[in-house]
C-alpha cells in the first residue's frame, strides 16, 4: 500500500479515537480537576463530549473549503500538528476549563475526514474511488473500536497517559505526513474560501427539499440520538453501577464497536434479503428497545456484557433506513440525501451527551428522587419507541419496502 494512502488512513483512524481514546479515564480525570461526585463528573463530561461533536459539525466544511484553497497537504498537517499540542496540554490541565478549550479545539482538528476524502479522490482513478472510500470507513471503524481499548489500558497507568498516547500518535503521524505527503491539488484547481460554502447547516436546508423524506429522516435521527447514550454515559454508567475499572470500561466499548462493526459490515446482507428494509428496519427496533430495557434494570456487570450483542443488533436501522430513503430520490439528488443524513447524526451526537448525561446526574446525584443509573437509556428507551410509532404507522410504497 502506497505511504499517501496509509497515512491518510492513520489520520482517519486518529480521528476516530479521539473521543474513544479518552473517554475510559473521563470520569476519573474530571473528579481528579474539578472535586465532585461522579453525578457532576457526568454533567461535565456531556459538556466535554459535546463540545468536541459541535466543532467537527462546524468545521468539517470549513477545513474541507480551505483545502480546495490551499491544498490538502497543508490543512491535513497542521491540524496534525496542533492536535499533538492539544492532547499535550490536556495531558497537562489542571483545571476543567483547560479541558474544555482542548475539547474544542480537539474537535476542530479532528474534523478532518472531509479532507482526508478529498485527498482519496485526487489520487484514486474514478474506476477505484468506491473502494478507497470504503477502506476511509474501515479505518474510521478501527479508531472508533481501538481507541476505548487503548484507552482503558493506559487509564491504567493514570488519568493523563491516554492523552500522552494521543499527542505521540498525532506527531508520529504528522511526521510520516511531512516526510511522504505531496500535493494533489493543482494551483490551477484551487478555489477561492467561501463561507457561505462552508454552511454545515446547509444540508440540514436541504431536507425540506427532498420529498416525503421528512419522516424516516426524524426515525433516523431519533435512532442516532438514542443511541448515543452508549457512549454518553456508559463509563459513568459502569463505573457507577458495576464499579469498573478503565480498562474494564475500554474493554467493553471495543466489544460493542466489534460487534456493531460484524453487524453492520457482515449481518446486514442477509437479514435484510430474509426481511426486507421494512422488516429490518422495525427487527432493529426491537432489538434496541430490548437492550435499553435491560440496561436501564441490570445491576450485574456480567449480564450487560451479556446483552451487548442484542444491542448491536440494533445497528442493522441506519442501513437499511439510508436504503429505503436511497430509493425514493433520484440519482442526482443522492447526494444531496447521504449530506444531509451526515447532518442528522452530527446533530444528534451534539444533543444527545448533554441530555444523556444530565438525566444520568439527576437519577445518581444526593437529591435523585429515585436511584436508578439506567435512567439515560430509559430515555433512550423512549427515543426508540417514538421512533419505532412512527415508521410503523404507515406502510411504505412497494418499491420502496422491498429494497
Amino acid at each position: 500500500m502506497p505511504l499517501p494512502l496509509i497515512f491518510i488512513l492513520l489520520t482517519v483512524m486518529i480521528d476516530a479515537m479521539g473521543v474513544g481514546l479518552i473517554l475510559p479515564v473521563m470520569p476519573d480525570l474530571i473528579r481528579e480537576v474539578r472535586g465532585g461526585d461522579l453525578s457532576e463528573a457526568a454533567l461535565w463530561g456531556g459538556v466535554l463530549a459535546t463540545s468536541f461533536a459541535a466543532m467537527q459539525f462546524l468545521f468539517g466544511p470549513v477545513l474541507g473549503g480551505l483545502s480546495d484553497r490551499f491544498g490538502r497537504r497543508p490543512v491535513l498537517l497542521l491540524a496534525l500538528v496542533v492536535m499533538t499540542v492539544d492532547y499535550s496540554v490536556m495531558a497537562l490541565a489542571g483545571s476543567v476549563w483547560l479541558l474544555l478549550i482542548g475539547r474544542l479545539v480537539g474537535g476542530v482538528t479532528a474534523a478532518t475526514h472531509a479532507t482526508a476524502s478529498a485527498y482519496m479522490a485526487d489520487i484514486s482513478p474514478a474506476q477505484d474511488r468506491a473502494a478507497r472510500f470504503g477502506l476511509i470507513g474501515a479505518a474510521f471503524g478501527a479508531g472508533f473500536v481501538l481507541g476505548p481499548l487503548i484507552g482503558g489500558v493506559l487509564g491504567e497507568y493514570g488519568t493523563r497517559a491516554p492523552f500522552w498516547a494521543a499527542a505521540a500518535l498525532a506527531a508520529g503521524n504528522a511526521l510520516l505526513g511531512w516526510r511522504v505527503l505531496r500535493e494533489t491539488l493543482p494551483r490551477t484547481n484551487r478555489r477561492r474560501f467561501d463561507w457561505r460554502r462552508a454552511n454545515p447547516l446547509g444540508a440540514l436546508q436541504a431536507l425540506g427539499r427532498l420529498p416525503g423524506l421528512g419522516r424516516l429522516l426524524m426515525v433516523y435521527f431519533l435512532y442516532h440520538v438514542g443511541f448515543a447514550a452508549y457512549p454518553a454515559v456508559w463509563a459513568y454508567f459502569g463505573q457507577d453501577r458495576f464499579g469498573w475499572s478503565p480498562t474494564m470500561i475500554g474493554l467493553s466499548l471495543g466489544l460493542f464497536g466489534v460487534q456493531m462493526a460484524l453487524v453492520q459490515g457482515g449481518l446486514i446482507g442477509p437479514v435484510l434479503r430474509h426481511l426486507g428494509a421494512r422488516g429490518t428496519v422495525i427487527a432493529g427496533h426491537v432489538f434496541a428497545l430490548a437492550a435499553f430495557l435491560a440496561l436501564t434494570l441490570l445491576t450485574s456487570g456480567t449480564w450487560a456484557l451479556i446483552m451487548t450483542p442484542l444491542a448491536a443488533l440494533a445497528g442493522v436501522i441506519p442501513p437499511a433506513l439510508q436504503g429505503i430513503m436511497s430509493a425514493r430520490v433520484s440519482a442526482d439528488a443522492q447526494g444531496e440525501l447521504h449530506g444531509a443524513l451526515s447532518s442528522s447524526t452530527a446533530l444528534a451526537m451534539i444533543l444527545s451527551p448533554l441530555a444523556m448525561t444530565a438525566v444520568f446526574a439527576q437519577f445518581t446525584g444526593d437529591t435523585a428522587p429515585v436511584y436508578l443509573p439506567g435512567a439515560p437509556f430509559l430515555l433512550a428507551l423512549a427515543l426508540t419507541a417514538a421512533g419505532l410509532t412512527l415508521f410503523a404507522r404507515r406502510p411504505l410504497p412497494k418499491d420502496a419496502a422491498a429494497q
